[in-house]
């Protein structure tokens, strides 16, 4: 599978003109070959808004940004994972991203579980218990976003539940730089498993977005990564890898999962 990643700058506010811009990252990854394209945490409303705006522009799973996005996809012919505020049917207020395939099938929406600081606390709900591992175009495709990667129970869990991709839009800042440097890889490689973090880049506010988006392959290694500026990155991930690297490090099948419950 290739997959593109997009690293630009937040559009707060502008859940129109992000879905342009979307639009516009489809069609260049489409044309490159890409079959699956990431984007950032919170990326059709911004990150940095406050629950007032939040609250104001979040919509269902289904509501009509995300029928927009569906035909985005449809259009392209590929897959878009794409971060957004969503409305649940309990009247909550989630910082999600919602997997949608080329046909324009919903395969996962998740719920972003950890939440960081008073600037997500003030504006979400926490996730519930639901780590959904779902298949697109052959993979086994998981979701955790942002601060969720940084707990390594979160991707040891899905990678337990047969994830070989895991996706993690993202709205990391400074001075987090470590956690795009080497947290990430280390994700990666302990759970054997290809990892894609989608960042922002410049600010939002008085946050400063760090870049540094990645696409990582299931030894570490990096497949690719940005500097600080606007991009989109490609890869290409072969099942291979990740047979490979199970065997070379069989974390996953020696993992005495009697003594962590």
């Amino acid at each position: 599978m290739r997959i593109a990643l997009y690293q630009g700058t937040p559009g707060p506010l502008d859940v129109p003109g992000n879905l342009e811009r979307l639009q516009r990252q489809a069609e260049l990854a489409a044309s490159r070959g890409a079959q699956l394209l990431v984007c950032p945490e919170m990326f059709l409303s911004g990150y940095n808004i406050g629950l007032e705006q939040a609250s104001r522009l979040a919509e269902a799973s289904d509501g009509p940004a995300a029928m927009r996005v569906v035909q985005i996809a449809q259009a392209h012919r590929i897959a878009i994972a794409y971060g957004y505020p969503e409305r649940g049917d309990d009247g909550a207020l989630y910082n999600s991203v919602q997997l949608i395939d080329a046909h324009g099938r919903s395969l996962c929406n998740y719920r972003k579980t950890h939440l960081f600081g008073e600037l997500d606390r003030a504006m979400f709900s926490p996730g519930a218990d639901h780590f959904p591992v779902v298949e697109l175009d052959g993979w086994k495709v998981g979701l955790l976003i942002c601060y969720d990667i940084e707990f390594p129970e979160n991707a040891r869990r899905l990678a337990l539940a047969g994830a070989e991709l895991i996706l993690v839009p993202t709205a990391n800042m400074t001075p987090y730089d470590f956690v795009c440097q080497v947290t990430v890889r280390s994700r990666a490689q302990e759970n054997q498993c290809y990892l894609v973090y989608a960042n922002y880049c410049a600010s939002e506010g008085d946050i400063h977005y760090c870049g540094q988006s990645s696409i990582v392959g299931p030894d570490g290694s990096l497949l690719a990564m940005a500097g600080r500026e606007e991009c989109q990155l490609l890869a290409d991930l072969e099942h291979e890898q990740v047979r490979k690297g199970r065997l070379a490090f069989p974390y996953l099948a020696d993992l005495r999962r009697d003594l962590h419950r």
